[in-house]
């Protein structure tokens, strides 16, 4: 019953750890409650007033969420600096509230330096978040100057709390949060598994229903490396270590989506394209079931469940003989005499099976250091010798300082989305004041938060109906929590105390979630402060429409950057970046250096997520345009295609040096070197539409380097498996012309 009862917590625990990859979630909402649930405990000791417990409520709030940094040392820094800078802010909001005139132009002040502010970073951007919810505080609790050395002492009290909370009980390190990013990886691999399982067992009638879960689960283990990525240098004893951790992150991620795309082949009459994992809505190609025995299935359902455990526990967890004899027997399937007898589609499901089990030893000895290896089997002991020369092979290379590229002046995306948010905060107090002469920065601060995150009009427009549809929502349950809780302080600081947490918690995840949660606690606050009346949520709704659209008018008519554009010079990014990726994992497999193959990887990943959500206003439900929806989605997923097999070109480039069935083939440079020229020519034609060239076509890369085909002997063997990436890449290169208006180069009979 015991063993049972802890099995069933660490599920619970895998769940929540694949949910929320590093806990980075529950830590935020949890610290910021906790830095509330002091600084009120503290004030109500001291005998504060409610409308004093409010004040601190939101300055323990803006304490906790503006820090950013990940390194404590600076995290106490900015916190430490981040106190005169609120005391300033909450003195000037309250003398100068007194002043319409004054007042108004020293905040439109306040947010342009807010915003221009981020250009310094992290730092800048938490004391320019501070200093702007500060102020926006003592506009709220109607603050006078007789009430200031109170306030200074609330606020005092809220900053002490926060650093309490962030420091001492719940403190989070860069090494911790990477460990939890670890364990997210794993949980979240072995979810894909299970849903791979399911894929094998899946009839036709559910098929596409797993085809979907298949395409989620791979998509967020591909955001958990990601995390894990950005995290490696703050986490990590030294470089060498954070670049063997990114090597076998991406090994793994890769040999978990390849095994994938093997079974969803193994079910079809012809090879899956990788786009069937990228397009959302793609159906799944013809021919039913799995076309194996029983047995065979049996034997793939056994060893996928194996491949789970050996990818899940942790080595002090899963110990023993049993896991031994698992493990080697998924580690023989990397030998052709241990592959059962089978059609050659399920032949290369289990070869897909052996090489992710390798990928999870190397996970795993990367993660948990050696291993015992009494019971190793042959091919065991191989792959061990490989993975060890992989790990001595990893070369620090020389860092390089990074080149300022950001170009200056209003084109400076920090200037001018602060010249935008001075431009669109003057239009929401004119038109606040208007609707309310108390209540006028509601829509000031929507028009401030509009403008976070985002680079385009298109975003901002998203973002501001997320926000009006969240406020609607928000001020219709605040209605009923405010009818519910009457004048109860305690219940309502409970209620706002689990409505903070919601809305941290699901922040990352929905914006119109966190509007609603926002929307509904300031429900509870006006509440407390006696001033709750439907009529005052309704004109929060108000306030929010038209700060949405002073923040979308500013941003349409002020330095305006289109959502084209914005996506265009994106684009030009990615495709750059896959460029540099194919062109040194090519010449290393021809003989030459690469270079950082994985990090180049990685910079190809961050572009195409960048894309990927400047790309939302193009792809969201709302946008009338059906045609550019599609064509915007078919185009990111083309690209997703492009770059898992990037980034597997790149991954079996670098074991070039130490894997014996891969040897460098000279022949690879001329056949890669279309597939770039293509890349470049499409990232000329998207950069400048007037820019003139067209797609090579030819012969299948396949085809060229059969034996047979070439003038000069051949050195040595390049593997199947680039081959197929190569030949899939070029594929998925040439599809992107047509979306995107390019055309395939005349054929030699039509010049003629």
């Amino acid at each position: 019953m015991r063993a049972a009862g802890r099995s069933g917590r660490v599920r619970i625990w895998d769940r929540v750890a694949a949910w929320d990859p590093g806990l980075l979630r529950l830590t935020a909402g949890l610290r910021t409650v906790v830095s509330i649930a002091l600084t009120l405990a503290v004030l109500a000791a001291l005998g504060a007033p409610v409308p004093l417990l409010v004040a601190g409520a939101i300055a323990a709030m803006v304490a906790t969420f503006a820090i950013r940094e990940k390194q404590r040392h600076r995290q106490a820094l900015t916190l430490a600096i981040g106190l005169p800078v609120a005391l300033v802010s909450v003195t000037l909001g309250t003398l100068l509230s007194q002043y319409v005139v004054a007042g108004d132009l020293f905040f439109v002040a306040l947010m342009f330096s807010a915003v221009y502010s981020r250009r310094f970073g992290d730092r800048g951007h938490a004391l320019g978040l501070i200093g702007f919810q500060t102020y926006f505080l003592s506009l709220f609790v109607h603050a006078t100057p007789a009430l200031l050395p109170k306030l200074y002492g609330v606020v005092a009290v809220a900053f002490g709390c926060a650093a309490l909370a962030r420091f001492v009980l719940l403190p989070q390190t860069p090494a911790g949060t990477l460990d939890r990013l670890r364990q997210a990886f794993r949980a979240r691999l072995a979810q894909l598994i299970d849903t791979q399982i399911e894929l094998l067992d899946a009839g036709p009638e559910d098929a596409e229903k797993v085809l979907e879960e298949l395409r989620t689960g791979t998509a967020r283990l591909h955001e958990t490396a990601l995390l894990i990525q950005g995290r490696l240098e703050d986490g990590t004893s030294d470089e060498t270590v954070a670049r063997l951790l990114q090597r076998r992150i991406a090994d793994a991620e890769i040999a978990a989506e390849r095994l994938g795309l093997l079974l969803l082949t193994a079910r079809s009459a012809e090879r899956t394209d990788t786009l069937t994992l990228h397009l959302p809505g793609a159906p799944l190609p013809s021919g039913g079931e799995l076309p194996v025995r029983d047995e065979a299935r049996a034997e793939l359902r056994r060893d996928l469940k194996a491949l789970r455990l050996l990818a899940l526990r942790p080595a002090g967890e899963a110990a023993g003989t049993a896991l031994a004899h698992v493990r080697n027997r998924l580690l023989g399937y990397r030998e052709e005499e241990n592959l059962p007898q089978a059609a050659p589609a399920v032949q290369d499901v289990f070869r897909g099976l052996g090489e992710t089990a390798r990928a999870a030893l190397g996970l795993r000895l990367a993660l948990d250091g050696p291993q015992d290896e009494s019971e190793d089997s042959p091919a065991t002991a191989r792959s061990r010798e490989e993975l060890d020369a992989e790990d001595a092979a990893i070369e620090v290379s020389e860092e390089t300082e990074p080149k300022d590229t950001e170009p200056g002046g209003l084109r400076r995306p920090t200037t001018r989305a602060a010249v935008q948010i001075a431009v669109g905060s003057s239009l929401a107090i004119l038109g606040g004041e208007l609707l309310s002469s108390q209540r006028w920065y509601w829509a000031v601060l929507t028009c401030w938060i509009v403008f976070i995150n985002t680079a385009s009009t298109g975003e901002i427009l998203v973002k501001g109906y997320r926000r009006l549809l969240g406020t609607v929502l928000g001020v219709i349950a605040g209605i009923g929590l405010a009818g519910l809780v009457g004048h109860h302080t305690w219940t309502a600081f409970a209620l706002v105390l689990l409505l903070v947490f919601a809305m941290f918690y699901t922040a990352p995840l929905s914006y119109t979630l966190m509007s609603f949660f926002v929307t509904a606690a300031l429900g509870l606050l006006y509440t407390l402060l006696n001033t709750y009346t439907a009529a005052v949520l309704v004109l929060r709704i108000e306030e929010t429409a038209l700060g949405a659209a002073c923040g979308v008018i500013a941003a349409a008519v002020v330095l305006p950057i289109h959502t084209d554009r914005r996506t265009n010079e994106l684009l030009v990014t990615v495709l750059d970046r896959l460029a540099e990726v194919t062109r040194a994992a090519v010449d290393q497999l021809s003989g030459g250096f690469g270079g950082d193959l994985v990090e180049q990887a990685r910079e190809l990943d961050q572009a195409l997520a960048d894309l990927r959500a400047a790309t939302q206003p193009l792809t969201h439900p709302i946008t009338p345009m059906r045609a550019r929806r599609n064509t915007a989605r078919y185009v990111v997923a083309l690209l997703e295609t492009c770059a898992y097999h990037g980034r597997s070109l790149a991954a079996t480039a670098e074991l070039l040096p130490t894997h014996p069935s891969i040897a460098a083939d000279p022949w690879l440079r001329g056949a890669g070197a279309r597939i770039v020229r293509n890349i470049e020519t499409i990232a000329a034609q998207v950069a400048d539409p007037r820019a003139e060239g067209e797609i090579e076509t030819g012969p299948s890369i396949a085809s060229m380097l059969e034996p047979g085909t070439l003038r000069t002997p051949r050195y040595g063997r390049v593997t199947d498996r680039v081959l197929r990436h190569l030949q899939r890449l070029d594929e998925a290169v040439s599809g992107l012309a047509r979306p995107l208006g390019l055309r395939p180069e005349a054929s030699p009979a039509k010049k003629r």
